[in-house]
């Protein structure tokens, strides 16, 4: 099923993110993890598509997601380091595994060096991917991302909007934030986006913290501002891997249920192929009554 038709439901849609393991002790982790996450009822799941393992992988992993297992899933799919031959090729074994959906994505080229370069006959932005999906015929709901902070690369804030209404005009269904800690950067970047006439589904995308220096070493990766009030919490839990899971599930569900009840069309969840995290918020949303998977779509 499409995500933009689940997205027309009755409820928040809450949905997960996992990326490819390099092993396949990892990957056996990752579907118990799935597994477990499933009585959560999540509207959808989502795979990265990762420099250490071909696309091949994402595009596998997503359809066992949604054959197998039963949940509703997407791959993303970056055009980094492919030509539009290649891109074709992969979305042709998309369309095969009977995937509905996908995340499209400019993604970073391997080692990830300071400055992007185009692949020969490729994409230099994420637009010019998904205008090739929609001129190949391909049917694909499509996802994109946006950025509540601005983009690293982009020269301003209003450039890094330009771009996404050009994105948007290009054929996406919906978008998901970078992650953010700041709902106020959230509110301020969707009244700007619906000024600039935006007007398609801006989920936007939460990370759990579980460790302080990897959240801290993330955010700083994805120019994601941490409030001052967090940052003194995390900072007391620093050496204490369980307080510091206490500090971020209480955060991130007053975070969730802010951006719920403010009209928010639901939460996408960074996992990190972790569930203690997710399903301590999530049980937490259901318990003030958000959530309940009654009124999911």
């Amino acid at each position: 099923m499409k995500i933009s038709d689940l997205l027309s439901g009755n409820g928040p849609a809450f949905s997960f993110e996992f990326f490819p393991p390099k092993t396949e002790e990892g990957e056996r982790r990752l579907l118990e993890t799935v597994h477990r996450l499933k009585a959560l009822g999540p509207t959808f799941v989502s795979v990265t598509k990762t420099s250490a393992k071909p696309p091949e992988k994402t595009i596998e992993l997503t359809a066992r997601i949604k054959h197998e297992i039963g949940i509703e899933a997407m791959a993303h799919m970056t055009c980094a380091t492919a030509g539009r031959d290649e891109m074709g090729r992969i979305f042709g074994l998309i369309r095969d595994a009977g995937i509905e959906n996908v995340l499209a994505l400019r993604g970073d080229p391997p080692r990830d060096p300071p400055a992007f370069v185009q692949p020969l006959d490729g994409f230099g932005h994420a637009t010019d991917l998904v205008r090739f999906i929609r001129t190949r015929g391909f049917s694909f709901c499509l996802g994109g991302a946006c950025y509540p902070e601005t983009h690293q690369e982009a020269a301003s804030p209003e450039d890094d909007l330009r771009h996404l209404v050009e994105k948007v005009a290009a054929g996406l269904d919906f978008v998901i934030t970078q992650l953010f800690y700041d709902n106020g950067a959230y509110f301020s970047f969707l009244a700007r986006a619906r000024a600039a006439g935006i007007r398609l589904p801006i989920i936007p995308g939460i990370m759990p913290i579980t460790n302080v220096a990897q959240i801290e070493r993330i955010a700083t990766l994805s120019a994601a501002r941490i409030p001052e009030g967090l940052q003194a919490d995390l900072d007391r839990a620093r050496d204490d891997d369980a307080a510091a899971l206490a500090v971020g599930v209480a955060y991130t569900a007053a975070q969730c249920e802010e951006l719920l009840a403010r009209g928010a069309p639901g939460i996408h969840f960074y996992t990190l192929n972790q569930s203690p995290a997710t399903s301590a918020i999530l049980e937490r949303l259901r318990a003030e009554g958000i959530g309940s998977p009654a009124a999911w779509p």
